[in-house]
């Protein structure tokens, strides 16, 4: 489904409303993965505190953590429909302010649980309720974050102002990499294993306060605010195209000057096509970007021998190329559209992630080719990321963006991302082949690319609006007159 126009009432806004959404918006994501960025590089020494009963191996201790890591994205979509749901009905508003209190609250706390060696078996299942908490409340937080940026977004700028979504992802990896890092610096090894790996989870409390403070200020979107106005404007409809799933909000005949009537919710099943074409479009932004921005560090020590210290340099490397590309890429999309950027980062995955790998394998790689690597691996990813949010945005009407886009990014992470650490550090363990974890990139990203053909181009021109799907008004009509 495509919606070209996100509801009346946006030419009016004044920019500092948009810069509000903006960083209202943003601060939910920067936590969320802040968090979801610092329990994957403290996976090792979680599956020790945590999952390492007596007798227990520390792959297994590190296969459990990545079970529990899967356990939250799993829960994911249920957030996303739940909250999703209200977010459709009541407000964008008053569901971000609910999703933050919740992430909050469980981040910080994970950083006072008890571990293993104070409460047995208890401790990992504690640890678990509490990712499934925040797999909710990050389930609900994506809709609602891109909603609000792309629908305050100014005519023309929906892909920059939603990649805004993903370069917080990646400042919120590269906090928690810093964290971590800095952590390692200043603390002995038996520091941070025994109390310093708290630190990180325990300063999401003050973050956490910060922004539900943003959020309480912020203004309800003008689409959705137009959604439930009865003011008179015109008859629409939302309509489906077969052939990709994707819909847009028009007048019935292609004309304007009837009696306003809000426009109907799509049928169910035309918003479970869309959903799952979605998650197809996304899935190799997901599978690439856990694969080397957050599984990295434990695949390096565990496979490559690296040290902590080594595998987190990488990592922040991987990061800020990752940050590098992504506003670039979701500007570039609002000039020559969503898909020839997506695309174009989805084939560079396939074809490159083998012989990236391959130079980190290498005991003959320089220090500065590997970082190299790892730099160029994440800014690929960003060339996905960029244009992403606001590509999920545009496939669904306002009066099921919320639902539709979260679910299509959480099913996509519950099964990509959530799964990768997992997925794997099983198949190495099994198979003995360290090239796992690119063969893993490049046939998602391979799929994905496929699926991106299908992406029929919704990008608005800055001064005017266009039509049904990537038509301009002067086409619609034309369209509209053999039509008739």
């Amino acid at each position: 489904m495509d919606t070209p126009a996100h509801g009346s009432g946006r030419r009016t806004d004044r920019p500092e409303r948009s810069r509000r959404a903006l960083v209202a918006g943003s601060v939910g994501n920067f936590i969320e993965w802040y968090e979801f960025g610092v329990y994957g590089y403290f996976a090792t020494v979680i599956a020790a505190r945590f999952f390492t009963p007596e007798g227990g191996s520390e792959a297994e201790a590190l296969v459990r953590t990545y079970a529990s890591f899967a356990v939250a994205f799993f829960f994911r979509p249920v957030g996303a429909a739940l909250f999703g749901r209200l977010g459709d009905r009541v407000g964008r508003r008053p569901v971000l302010i609910l999703v933050i209190v919740l992430m909050t609250a469980a981040t910080t706390l994970i950083g006072a649980l008890p571990t293993y060696a104070t409460v047995g078996a208890l401790a990992p299942w504690l640890l678990t309720l509490l990712r499934v908490v925040q797999g909710l409340s990050a389930g609900g937080e994506f809709g609602g974050a891109v909603s609000v940026m792309t629908e305050f977004a100014p005519p023309g700028r929906r892909g920059l102002y939603g990649s805004w979504q993903s370069f917080t992802v990646a400042l919120g990896l590269l906090g928690g990499a810093g964290a971590a890092a800095l952590l390692a610096t200043l603390l002995t090894g038996a520091q941070l294993n025994s109390w310093g790996w708290r630190l990180p989870f325990l300063l999401t409390l003050p973050m956490g306060l910060g922004a539900l403070w943003l959020r309480l200020r912020l203004d309800e979107t003008p689409s959705f605010t137009a959604l439930q106005s009865s003011r008179p404007t015109r008859t629409t409809r939302t309509t489906l195209t077969p052939r990709t799933g994707e819909s847009g909000e028009t007048d019935e005949c292609g004309r304007t000057g009837q009696e306003y009537q809000p426009p109907e919710p799509p049928p169910a099943r035309a918003v479970a096509r869309a959903i799952v074409l979605g998650a197809g479009r996304v899935m190799g932004w997901a599978a690439a970007g856990y694969t080397f921005l957050v599984v990295l560090p434990s695949y390096l020590q565990s496979s490559l021998n690296a040290t902590f210290q080594q595998a987190l340099v990488a990592t922040v490397l991987a990061n800020l190329g990752f940050a590098a590309t992504i506003l670039p890429a979701g500007l570039l999309s609002d000039r020559i559209g969503r898909r020839p950027v997506m695309l174009t980062g989805a084939l560079l995955v396939t074809v490159l992630a083998v012989p990236l790998l391959n130079l980190l394998q290498d005991s003959g790689t320089s220090t500065a080719l590997r970082g190299a690597a790892v730099f160029v691996a994440g800014a690929i990813v960003g060339l996905m990321a960029g244009p992403g949010p606001a590509m999920l945005s545009e496939m669904f009407p306002t009066s099921v963006r919320y639902t539709g886009l979260g679910l299509a990014y959480a099913l996509s992470n519950a099964v990509f991302s959530g799964c990768a650490g997992l997925i794997i550090t099983e198949t190495i363990e099994r198979t003995g082949s360290v090239d796992i974890p690119a063969y893993y990139a490049a046939a998602t990203c391979a799929v994905s690319a496929l699926a991106l053909l299908t992406l029929r181009e919704t990008r608005e021109a800055r001064k005017t609006r266009p039509g049904v799907g990537s038509e301009r008004p002067r086409e619609r009509n034309k369209r509209a007159e053999k039509g008739s």
